[in-house]
């Protein structure tokens, strides 16, 4: 029957994306001014998700799924009672952010808003602290939830640097969503093995059309046709070495 159909066996991560999980989860931050500047951007993104909220089309996307829903140890969405499961936390946190398109900007060959990641950073920092309180253990630190920005902004940054998304049709928001995947991963307690795995099953690999070309493809299901797409191009990935 084997020699029947192809062998279901997953491939090995692919050495990109490999690398910036060994970042996220090996390297150390120890620049000051990397801290301080991400302090910096924390407190204009949490200035702007609270001014959002002066906005009824803006709150009214706010909340749990089911009106009412309460969470144990939930992650709390800031400037409202809201105390939400990580996930509906980080959608609801991620919505005032962005809500009126204030937060910082990163412009290179592809634009971004790298701040679109503490929707994510923060609602699982807010829940493991509340667990960990509740079973008698030290919370995280907001050195913690600074070096998952700074590593979330490196990785966002330094993709957009050299390549362009929107011109083979894909939104910029696909850095946010390969960023927050590593660093909330490493809050959850991810290995580099773990990181390059979830990269792999959320569809992202990497091919090499020439020798000295890398082109990162997204790869999605679409009514049942394998489509893949080239997302960039680049001759220099070393920035992740720092």
């Amino acid at each position: 029957m084997s020699m029947n159909v192809d062998i279901n066996e997953r491939p090995a991560p692919d050495a990109l994306l490999v690398k910036i999980a060994d970042y996220v989860a090996n390297s150390e931050i120890h620049s000051s001014e990397a801290y301080n500047t991400a302090r910096n951007c924390l407190m204009d993104t949490l200035g702007c998700g609270l001014l959002a909220l002066r906005f009824p089309e803006c709150t009214k996307h706010l909340g749990p799924i089911v009106p009412g829903t309460t969470v144990r140890h939930g992650a709390r969405v800031p400037g409202t009672s809201h105390e939400l499961d990580p996930v509906m936390a980080a959608f609801n946190i991620g919505c005032i952010i962005r809500w009126l398109d204030y937060n910082d900007t990163w412009l290179a060959a592809e634009w971004g808003h790298p701040s679109d990641n503490l929707g994510g950073i923060l609602a699982t920092a807010d829940y493991l602290s509340r667990v960990a309180v509740a079973e008698g253990k030290a919370p995280l630190t907001m050195r913690d939830v600074l070096t998952a920005m700074i590593k979330a902004h490196e990785i966002q940054g330094v993709l957009a640097l050299e390549n362009s998304y929107n011109r083979v049709g894909l939104d910029h928001v696909l850095l946010v969503r390969v960023a927050s995947t590593a660093v909330v991963t490493k809050m959850l307690g991810g290995s580099v093995i773990k990181l390059s795995m979830l990269f792999h099953k959320h569809g992202l690999m990497v091919v090499h059309s020439a020798p000295t070309v890398t082109r990162l493809m997204l790869v999605r299901v679409n009514h049942g046709l394998l489509v893949m797409q080239p997302l960039v191009q680049s001759d220099s990935h070393d920035h992740y070495e720092r």
